[in-house]
């Protein structure tokens, strides 16, 4: 099977298992990191001087949500999917193996992933879905989560450097605001930049209008 018709294939597969999911991980969420990724692959194409595998990118920014941790899966739960279905698909054992890797070292882990990813394709990979954690778009799937989640909005009174407090807004200071100097490559870092200011600027109008300042 041609790599191109494997891609729609697993265009397929990923769209079946993720649309309609209401929590922000949902098949446009894999649609936008897949562009992404691309277009940061494309840019750091030069600086690799051309060692950069499109077709894990691909692979690896369709498939990293699959059976994700935070819906009670584990990371052999996501080996055994992927693989299952990248075999089934004739790819090749060592281009799975790399798939997998990256779905199950791409996440934040709350903080606690101290992992760093040690392959170029893995690094655009983490870069796009991060981009996607923050700006307006961030903003939004950071709201819808928290109504899955069943949090409140913001609770004022929980002091601020408290981890997991399990409010909304606290979210944005426990991760979001941390992402842009955490991006592994040149070209995520400067996407990340204004997507950071849109965050500080947003939160800096949530604070003023709840303390009714403007």
């Amino acid at each position: 099977m041609n790599r191109k018709l494997i891609i729609e294939k697993t265009k397929e597969f990923v769209k079946k298992k993720l649309e309609g999911e209401g929590s922000g991980h949902d098949w446009w969420h894999i649609v936008r990191v897949y562009n992404n990724a691309l277009d940061i692959a494309k840019k750091e194409k030069e600086l690799y001087e051309g060692k950069i595998d499109i077709f894990v990118v691909e692979l690896g920014a369709l498939l990293h949500d699959i059976a994700d941790h935070k819906f009670g899966h584990t990371d052999e739960d996501r080996r055994e999917i992927i693989s299952e279905f990248l075999m089934e698909l004739e790819v090749e054992k060592k281009i799975i193996d790399h798939v997998v890797y990256v779905a199950n070292n791409i996440s934040f882990k709350g903080g606690k992933n101290k992992h760093k990813m040690e392959t170029v394709e893995g690094e655009i990979v983490q870069d796009a879905d991060r981009l996607d954690a923050i700006g307006a778009i961030g903003i939004g799937r950071t709201f819808a989560y928290g109504g899955y989640k069943k949090r409140v909005m913001y609770d004022p009174d929980c002091n601020l450097h408290i981890k997991d407090k399990g409010d909304t807004i606290s979210h944005f200071y426990e991760k979001l605001l941390l992402l842009k100097d955490r991006m592994n490559t040149k070209t995520g870092y400067k996407k990340a930049q204004n997507r950071h200011r849109v965050m500080e600027e947003f939160l800096e109008n949530f604070h003023s209008e709840w303390n009714g300042e403007k």
